[in-house]
């Protein structure tokens, strides 16, 4: 058999051998690397044909090929607005455009190049605590971040070497830097959850204020903002606090992973000395066997006095999927709501994103009563501000001389998106009816018991209220009664909430749900 000794030749040499091994494995990286920047091109050369030059010269003549590792590519832009822009609208096409030219490619990710320029200088080893291994894992502690146990840091010790991957969960659910208090704009709608948010993260092991605190809201309020503050603010703490932040949907691939591969007690031995938990988007816990799980966790760190924090898209009586005893433990707490912002909050979130933008492109100009403008009539969410803005930025750069007028034509499907949808009579009695442990049939039919009766009378005075329809039309809805038993229905209704704080309650708690 001939060898090659061009490439084997020196291996057999014992002296040479460590050189010419190095050798082999630099000239393979060298050609993967020449592979893959030709792979780039190519899709480069794909996207310029697809979306044409001018659209290719204006959005992705800064985007650079970062790595590739196994079927996940990784690109990377100058600033945040671009990785929101191309994920939001190319990021679909850009990874088709690679699967075309390479099958093996499943995902794409757009990151931030100025993500890694101000890297804090690194000193003493820490531990920190990972509940996906029984090992403890050192990290490097920043000058910046006294020494802290908290699950997330072991995404951003693994993934120091790239820039802005904390979006990829590798142990546990990662947290973003930009989430802190000092970034949370404060309204007389979050005053009282960020209060005892800070109260929380300020305090040390076992100094329990609040337990648990859970925090409720709709969509894009801020909820998730937060808890990353809180767990942000913890790692801080100099009690050395040991924290946990997860979302319910991490702690069930992880509890599911760990009871598949016999390694659950592992997983709870490792969350058993936590000093904080929290847990974000809580309605998404779903499996019995699951959240038989949490109950077990929740008790065990309750009874020992250990910080507890949740937050949900609603209170935690209504979260109707959720384990009786965890509703019951989790209600035992402080439950604060988070409100809509009002005008003042709006334009201040506007600002300061206005302000972060100028960081990066100092000649940006938005006058202030396009922000007024903007803030007035964009009332639903946080995010949709930030939907809003986006908008402008966007705009700006061809349009410099935007006129409200323009601005109303380019937010139109942003502007009342806070007013409540149109409500029907059949929500409000699927709705009912399901509170009540009854079903919709019952609350239409000719039946009189007190178990039916009651919520029926509350279906037709919610329907009288939250819809335009007359007293007839809503009799003839429910079984086809007169309008009288309508008016009844209401005025009885009107009665007791006026002397029963716990039916006035539940009326607030069913027009919500109708609402949502």
């Amino acid at each position: 058999m001939q060898i090659n000794t061009r490439t084997t030749g020196a291996l057999v040499n014992g002296d040479n051998a460590p050189q010419a091994f190095s050798a082999v494995c630099l000239e393979a990286g060298e050609k993967g690397e020449m592979q893959h920047n030709v792979l780039f091109e190519r899709v480069s050369a794909r996207l310029k044909a697809q979306v044409g030059p001018d659209v290719y010269a204006s959005w992705f003549a800064r985007l650079k090929l970062h790595s590739v590792s196994k079927s996940v590519v990784r690109l990377t832009v100058p600033t945040t607005f671009l990785k929101s822009w191309i994920n939001n609208r190319y990021l679909d096409l850009i990874t088709s455009l690679f699967q075309v030219e390479d099958a093996e490619v499943l995902k794409v990710e757009i990151l931030v190049r100025t993500a890694t320029r101000h890297a804090a200088k690194p000193s003493a080893d820490v531990q920190v605590v990972v509940p996906d291994s029984t090992a403890v894992a050192p990290i490097r502690r920043t000058t910046a971040q006294p020494a802290g146990h908290i699950m997330a840091q072991a995404v951003s010790a693994a993934a120091a070497a790239r820039p802005a991957t904390m979006g990829s969960p590798l142990f546990g659910s990662p947290l973003d830097s930009r989430f802190t208090f000092d970034t949370y704009v404060e309204g007389s709608s979050n005053r009282v959850s960020l209060a005892a948010a800070k109260t929380i993260a300020e305090a040390g092991s076992g100094a329990v204020r609040f337990n648990p605190l859970f925090v409720h809201s709709t969509v894009g309020l801020g909820k998730t903002h937060l808890l990353q503050a809180i767990a942000n603010a913890a790692v801080q703490n100099p009690r050395n606090l040991r924290v946990v932040y997860l979302t319910a949907e991490y702690f069930m691939w992880r509890f599911a992973t760990a009871i598949r591969d016999n390694d659950a007690l592992t997983l709870k031995d490792s969350l058993r000395n936590i000093d904080l938990l929290i847990i974000d988007d809580m309605q998404f816990l779903q499996g019995k066997m699951i959240q038989h799980e949490f109950c077990h966790l929740l008790n065990m760190l309750l009874d020992s006095a250990k910080q507890v924090v949740v937050a949900a898209d609603r209170a935690p009586w209504e979260l109707e999927s959720l384990d009786p005893r965890v509703r019951s433990r989790l209600q035992g707490g402080v439950a604060i709501e988070v409100e809509a912002p009002d005008y003042e909050m709006r334009l201040e979130i506007l600002k300061r994103r206005l302000e972060a933008a100028r960081l990066e492109d100092p000649s940006l100009e938005i006058p202030a009563e396009l922000l007024s403008h903007v803030a007035r009539n964009v009332t639903a969410s946080g995010r949709e501000l930030e939907g809003a803005f986006n908008q402008l930025i966007f705009r700006r750069s061809f349009e410099p001389n935007l006129t409200v007028e323009r601005v109303d034509e380019l937010l139109a499907h942003l502007v009342g998106s806070g007013e409540p949808r149109r409500v029907r009579i059949e929500d409000i009695q699927r709705i009912v009816a399901r509170h009540y442990n009854v079903s919709r049939q019952e609350l239409v039919s000719n039946r009189r018991t007190r178990v039916i009766v009651k919520p029926r009378q509350i279906a037709m005075y919610l329907a009288k209220t939250l819809t335009p329809r007359s007293f007839p039309e809503i009799g003839r809805r429910f079984g086809g009664r007169d309008h009288t038993t309508v008016l009844h229905a209401v005025r009885k209704i009107e009665e007791l909430i006026s002397g029963d704080t716990k039916l006035s309650h539940e009326i607030e708690l069913l027009k919500r749900l109708i609402n949502e």
